[in-house]
Formats: structure tokens, C-alpha cells, sequence
């Protein structure tokens, strides 16, 4: 049976079921002028009926038959299946040119459109007693609003709606009975398979308001707001919003704690901040004063003293500390019980919100308009359903995959441009810089060293890059999504969902790979340095202080950067866009500026809404998680932008944009695999940050195997940790030229020390065992701590159970 089939037979069961007429404008029911409507107002002028969905368009085009016949014949089939409609002309609108046809469901399409659908309603009241002996609900607490302001709704028994039993439920009021997302549900259910061709046996697919939007018979479809009786989020607008700000809500309590230990391990580099041997090293004349350093390029930087890099120490001892081993076992744990306890708390809401069985409900959904006019092929079954041939299908997914790592490749292109630009962009800051006393520039506080002049200006330029290639892909992956034509909504978001992730993966966190992992690993040592492609430009060095700096500048800008451009994007850009539409719009400035239209001038809420508000929240969690080793500070912004963005997503659905259609889900989707995917990877690379990017092991090293007469202390680590190298084995083509080598350079000086070391020697074979030791448990401890979880889940036990009896 196709759709078509299976909606005839739904206007068929309605009219056997319907006892009363409809239609239009019903004579019975008195008429009020539209001036003597409230502006907010959301029923038809008899002051009864609610609006349930509103059609608008615009009829500019006189002589144009064609889309005139289409509306005709839509709206003649909504009115057969049972709706009532009523179209304000454009002469009583705002602007004088928009039409709007406001429909209403009344009860027995309701009644019969949820026996239809199996929307579960209320039989009983729940008289189970309620377990408050939630396990870790105590964590939580705290941050829930109370039953007195929430003012929480009974709990009921539910059940699958049967119109011939509808005495066996509990209906106090029909016209309440339905809460407003399952209404417009209904609407959109019959105005997504209504046709409006005359013969539909012969175009079968010419049908629902998706394609009359399409070819412009109607601008806009859309439900109205009604802020009346806006309370639960989930009654309002559906599941699938509830759940993203279930969603929202839990991911921010859990913030909360990792963001207070990041925060003490933050303080706790605060506070020993003068028990800080090593950089006293670094700073002291007689010691980092009297060090000299090779130079960090070729012929432009010359020789330089290692006290100048003392402001760039300190800094790196706020991050690079004792506390930051800790806090990355800290972060591994802690990712870990936030997926796990998410899990809990969706069954939970998936059990509340009568959603357990909706896998069953998924597989009865409707096949997308597009997949249905593209697939003209049609299998000779028992159900015969249009089909995307095989060859179609694979030619499809090879063209998608061909664009996607051709824009992945692209990234790739423009990160190693922005290397190039560290690479040849050092060189002229270290010649800038190279009059300063220090070799630093001082500007405005502190001193910006060569380094970091270039490590801020390359972030900066790479985080452009970032958003000019976001705001291209986007459009791609929706081309090619279309191009694959999914067969259902589902699978269409998860495709689109995969593109899209995979891109922002690469895109954001691309660099902050490069120089946690990358960056200081390939660049030889002098007398053999290690050139980028065989070009004349020098693999970057790490500071003496480590990259660890670097890459927090890098996750700082970048995380900091997208978190207020996306602020700007979902809340100035939409209120811009609304106030400047509203006032072209408003033309009559005396007459009534009514609901449907000042909801028609809002934005409208796209498919791709929802999408990327998970895709924003997901980079941020890679953010916080990934990289968090390397700035403990980052749960604690992620927290302060969160509480903004539940208020501004809030704000925005509720003011800013159309209401979207009530949409059920059960889960957070494809979402929940990639945060799983990405808590995976975050073990590994905090654990790689730790043991090979940070200098926290070659202290351990150092006091433990290198101190002389076995003191626990870092006094002479400084010497200890760089290796000396003969001026005169330094190649001509590699020294720098005479008028870059500053005052104090002469010839008696003989030797130059590097953070590098030769490979495979004793030294360096110790600190990459070392390294080792620390991953190897590192990996363990939260390998055991998701067993541990699990464990204490009873229903790991019952599936054990099942399996072993299976």
C-alpha cells in the first residue's frame, strides 16, 4: 500500500467515523471583526475555534491560474478530510498583499487522527509510588528549579488512543484534552500527504504543503505561538525539542563539577607559583641569563638568551603542573560518568514521556516527499513503495564521499598554509623584535615574545579560516545529503549529521592536533634540521617551556572565538533580521498587527534548526574534553556559555523564530554514538598531552632518576634538560647573518643549547618510556572505571543473565 493509499483510506475511516458537517467558515458561529481581536489572539474571529496551523501566500501575479487552481484544490481536499478553514484577505493584512488561511482541527479529526497515529493519551492516574531513591540524584538537586515553580503534572497510566473506546480515557475537556504539539502534529500529518491535483490517480506524487512551498503556491506553513499557555517545553513544542534541552540541561549540571576541580587545579598553579624552581632558573642572570640558545630559523634569528623567555614560563606553570595529571585522570573519569548517568536519565525520560515503544512508531513513518518523487521505480511486492536502484545508490554515495574528503583535504590545505605562515612569519617578528634588550616587544603590560606574536596571529587567522569554510561546507552537505536522496526523515538527519561532524571535526580541532602532537616532534636538531616539503622553511620548535602554551592559546582563541560568534549568529543575527522585517512589513502602523502575522515575520525555524544547536554543543564538548589537559579553565567558560545558551535558545524559539511543527524522539539520535566516539578519543589524547606534550614527565624524569645525591628537588633541571651543540658543526646555510646576532654575541662563545634531542639516544629513550609508563595506566584507570559503571547497573546484570541462559 503507498502513502497515498494508506491517506485515502484515512479520509475514508474519518468520513465513515464523522457525524457532523465541516467545512469553512461554519454560518452558525458568529463573526467578529478582526479590529476587535486581541493582537495575540489565536482563535478564528468566532472567539471559539483555536487556530491549529497557518498557510500564508501571496497572490502578486494576477493571471496566474495555475498556482490559483493548486491552493483551490489543497485547500477543497482539507476541508473533505474534515479541517475548517478561514482566510483572512490580503486587504484586511498588515502589508495589503499576504493572504492567510488559518485552519483548525476539530474533535473528530483529532479523535481520528490520533486512533491513526497511536497517540498514547491519559486512561488513569498513576498510583504507583514514586521512588525518590534515585541513585545520584543528589548531585543534581541543587540545580533544579522547585515543584513550586515548575508546578509538575500529575503522572497517568497512558495507552494508545482508540476513538470507538474514547469513554475509557480520561477527557475532562476536548478541547484541552490534546496538548498543542499533538495538535499541530495532527495537522502537519494530514497537510503533509493532502494532494492538490484533482485526479490523483494519475499524479500520485503531486501532494503535501513541503511541495506547494516548494513551487510557490504557499510561502510559509506554520503553527502559531501561543504564549498563553506556553509552560512545559516538551507539551508546547514536542520531544524531539524536549529532549535536545533534557539534553542541554543535564550536560550543564555535570559542567558544574568539572569546572570546579578545573578550577582548583588552576588555583592550585596559582599558588605555587613561586615554588616554581625551574622557571626561577629561567629568569635568574646567572643562570638562563648566561644560556645561549641556537637560533630558532635560519639566517634571520640569531642566538638568544633563555631569560627571555621567563614572562612565557610562568605562564606555562599555570596549566603545566602537578594538578594537570590529576585533572586529566580527573576529565577521563568524568566524561565517562557523564554518558553513563545521560543514559540513565534518557531511559528515564524516554519511560515518562511514553516514548519506550516509539522504535515501532519510527518504522511507520512516512517516506520523505523527495524520496517519493525522485524514486519513480516501484518494487511489485505486497507493499509496493518507490525504490532508489542499486547502481543510482552507489553512484550517489560515491560522489557524496568523493565531495566530502575533497573538502576535508581542503582543511588540510589551508592548516598547512597556516604553518607555512608560522614557519616565514616567525622569522620576520624574531628580526622585528631583535633591537629589544630581551628580544621581546613590550606593548601595553606584558612582553610578547617572538613565539607568541606568532602562535596569537596564526590562531587568529586560523579561526577565520574555520568560519569562512563553515559557512561554505554547510551548504555542500546539504546538496549532497539531497543528492544521496535518503528514504526517511531519520535518515536523512543522520547522514547530514555524519557529513556535517566529520567536517567541523577536521575543521576545528585540526590545528590544536598539530601543535599538541605535531609541532616541536620533527625538527631535528642543528646541523641536521628538518625542512617543511623540502622547502627553505624550518620545522617549528617548541618553546623551551613547552608547546603546552601554544596549544592553550590555540584552544583559548578558538574555542573562545566560536562560542560568541555562535552567541551572534543565534541571537543578534535573528533579532536584526526580525526587526528589520517587521518594520518593511508594517505598512498600516494603525491597524491590528495580529498573531499569524507577527509570526509570519519571524525567521523560520529550518530542518537544520535543532542540527545545529547539538552540533555546536558537541564541538564544545570536543573542546572540553579532548584538549582539556591543556587548559583546565575550559569546563568552567563552556559552563558560563551554557547557562547563556539555555536562556538565549529559550528566548530565541520563543521570539524569534516560527513555532516548529511538534516532532517525537526518543533520544538525542546519532548524537549519543559521537559522544561516545569522542569520550573515547579523549582518554587517549589528554593521556598523549600528559606523557608526551607537557613537561610534567621530563621533571618526574629528572627528580627521580637525574637528581644528583637523590634530592627531591628541580634545582638543575634547567642544564639538565637542553642539549649542547658546537657553533662551529652548524652549517653556514643554517647561521644566522652577522647583523641579526644581537650585542653581546661573539666569537668566544662556542656553544649553543637546544630543547631538542638527538634521536634514539639514552636521554631521549628515557623520556619516551617514561611517557609510556604514564599512558599505559592512564588508559587503564579509565578503562576500568566504565567497567565499574557498568557494573553497577542492574540492567547489566539482567542482559548478562539473558545471554548466559540464551
Amino acid at each position: 500500500m503507498s502513502p497515498t493509499d494508506s491517506f485515502n483510506d484515512d479520509i475514508n475511516d474519518y468520513n465513515q467515523h464523522s457525524s457532523t458537517g465541516t467545512g469553512y467558515l461554519q454560518q452558525d458561529q458568529p463573526e467578529i471583526d478582526k479590529q476587535q481581536q486581541s493582537k495575540d489572539s489565536v482563535f478564528f474571529r468566532d472567539g471559539v475555534r483555536r487556530i491549529d496551523f497557518v498557510l500564508s501566500y501571496v497572490d502578486e501575479k494576477e493571471g496566474d491560474r495555475k498556482q490559483e487552481e493548486k491552493r483551490k484544490i489543497y485547500e477543497a481536499n482539507l476541508v473533505k478530510v474534515g479541517l475548517e478553514l478561514e482566510t483572512e484577505d490580503k486587504s484586511e493584512s498588515d502589508d495589503g498583499k499576504t493572504y492567510f488561511v488559518k485552519i483548525h482541527a476539530p474533535w473528530e479529526v483529532l479523535a481520528t487522527y490520533a486512533d491513526v497515529l497511536k497517540i498514547k493519551v491519559p486512561f488513569k492516574a498513576n498510583d504507583i509510588p514514586d521512588n525518590k531513591e534515585i541513585p545520584m540524584n543528589w548531585l543534581s538537586t541543587p540545580f533544579r528549579l522547585p515543584e513550586h515553580i515548575m508546578h509538575p503534572e500529575p503522572d497517568y497510566f497512558t495507552a494508545p488512543f482508540n476513538k470507538s473506546k474514547s469513554d475509557f480515557y480520561l477527557i475532562d475537556d476536548k478541547d484541552t484534552f490534546f496538548p498543542p504539539s499533538t495538535r499541530n502534529r495532527i495537522v502537519y500529518y494530514i497537510l503533509s500527504r493532502c494532494s492538490y491535483v484533482r485526479d490523483e490517480c494519475v499524479d500520485r506524487d503531486k501532494k503535501g504543503i513541503k511541495r506547494l512551498l516548494n513551487n510557490g503556491a504557499y510561502t510559509a506553513a506554520f503553527p502559531l505561538h501561543d504564549y498563553f499557555y506556553l509552560s512545559l517545553y516538551r507539551k508546547y513544542y514536542g520531544e524531539k525539542i524536549g529532549i535536545y534541552f533534557a539534553w542541554l540541561g543535564f550536560y550543564t549540571e555535570m559542567l558544574l563539577f568539572a569546572a570546579v576541580v578545573g578550577t582548583l587545579c588552576f588555583v592550585y598553579g596559582l599558588l605555587t607559583y613561586d615554588e616554581n624552581e625551574w622557571s626561577k632558573e629561567i629568569c635568574r642572570e646567572d643562570i638562563g641569563g648566561k644560556i645561549v640558545m641556537c637560533p630558532l630559523c635560519d639566517k634571520k634569528c640569531g642566538y638568544w638568551k633563555l631569560n627571555s623567555t621567563c614572562n612565557s614560563s610562568w605562564q606555562s606553570h599555570l596549566f603545566d603542573n602537578v594538578g594537570t595529571v590529576f585533572f586529566a585522570i580527573f576529565m577521563g573519569i568524568w566524561v565517562t560518568l557523564f554518558l553513563e548517568f545521560w543514559k540513565r536519565r534518557q531511559a528515564r525520560l524516554e519511560y515518562e514521556w511514553d516514548l519506550v515503544d516509539f522504535e515501532e512508531e519510527q518504522q511507520q513513518l512516512q517516506l520523505r516527499p523527495e524520496y517519493e518523487t525522485k524514486c519513480t521505480n516501484r518494487k511489485l511486492n505486497r507493499i509496493t513503495q518507490p525504490y532508489l536502484p542499486i547502481t543510482s545508490k552507489c553512484a550517489r554515495t560515491c560522489l557524496s564521499g568523493a565531495t566530502v574528503i575533497f573538502w576535508i583535504s581542503l582543511i588540510i590545505a589551508c592548516i598547512i598554509g597556516v604553518i607555512a605562515y608560522r614557519l616565514a612569519v616567525y622569522a620576520a617578528f624574531a628580526s622585528i623584535m631583535k633591537d629589544s634588550p630581551t628580544s621581546q616587544l613590550h606593548v601595553v603590560g606584558p612582553y610578547i615574545t617572538p613565539q607568541l606574536a606568532t602562535s596569537v596571529t596564526a590562531s587568529c587567522i586560523n579561526f577565520i579560516i574555520i568560519m569562512i569554510l563553515n559557512l561554505m561546507y554547510e551548504r555542500v552537505a546539504i546538496w549532497i545529503t539531497d543528492m544521496e536522496i535518503p528514504k526517511t526523515h531519520l535518515e536523512y538527519e543522520n547522514k547530514l549529521t555524519v557529513k556535517m561532524f566529520l567536517f567541523q571535526f577536521v575543521n576545528y580541532y585540526s590545528s590544536c592536533f598539530y601543535v599538541a602532537f605535531f609541532k616541536g616532534k620533527f625538527v631535528g636538531y642543528p646541523g641536521n634540521y628538518a625542512y617543511m616539503f623540502g622547502s627553505k622553511l624550518r620545522n617549528e620548535e617548541c618553546d623551551p617551556g613547552g608547546c603546552l602554551i601554544e596549544l592553550t592559546t590555540q584552544l583559548v582563541i578558538v574555542m573562545t572565538g566560536k562560542q560568541v560568534w555562535g552567541n551572534i549568529q543565534e541571537a543578534l543575527v535573528p533579532w536584526l533580521m526580525n526587526w528589520w522585517g517587521s518594520r518593511k512589513a508594517r505598512c498600516h502602523p494603525e491597524s491590528l498587527y495580529s498573531r499569524w502575522e507577527q509570526d509570519h515575520d519571524l525567521q523560520p525555524f529550518g530542518q537544520l534548526g535543532l542540527f545545529q544547536e547539538y552540533l555546536e554543543m558537541v564541538i564544545q564538548f570536543g573542546f572540553i574534553t579532548l584538549f582539556v589537559a591543556s587548559f583546565p579553565l575550559a569546563p568552567l567558560l563552556a559552563l558560563f556559555n551554557n547557562i547563556i545558551e539555555v536562556r538565549v535558545d529559550a528566548w530565541k524559539l520563543t521570539t524569534q523564530f516560527r513555532r516548529p511543527v511538534a516532532a517525537k524522539a526518543h533520544s538525542i539520535g546519532a548524537w549519543e554514538e559521537i559522544l561516545n566516539g569522542m569520550a573515547v578519543l579523549s582518554v587517549v589524547t589528554n593521556a598523549f598531552i600528559v606523557a608526551f606534550t607537557s613537561d610534567m614527565i621530563p621533571r618526574l624524569v629528572y627528580m627521580y632518576a637525574y637528581q644528583p645525591d637523590g634530592q627531591m628537588n628541580m634545582k638543575g633541571y634547567i642544564d639538565n634538560s637542553l642539549s649542547m651543540f658546537n657553533i662551529s658543526a652548524i652549517p653556514l646555510d643554517n647561521r644566522p647573518d652577522d647583523e641579526e646576532n644581537p650585542p653581546w654575541f661573539n666569537s668566544s662563545i662556542t656553544i649553543c643549547r637546544s630543547v631538542v634531542f638527538y634521536f634514539m639516544t639514552k636521554r631521549y629513550f628515557a623520556l619516551r618510556v617514561s611517557g609510556l609508563f604514564f599512558f599505559i595506566p592512564y588508559i587503564q584507570i579509565s578503562s576500568t572505571s566504565v567497567l565499574l559503571l557498568k557494573l553497577r547497573d542492574f540492567s547489566f546484570f539482567e542482559q548478562l543473565n539473558t545471554s548466559v541462559i540464551s
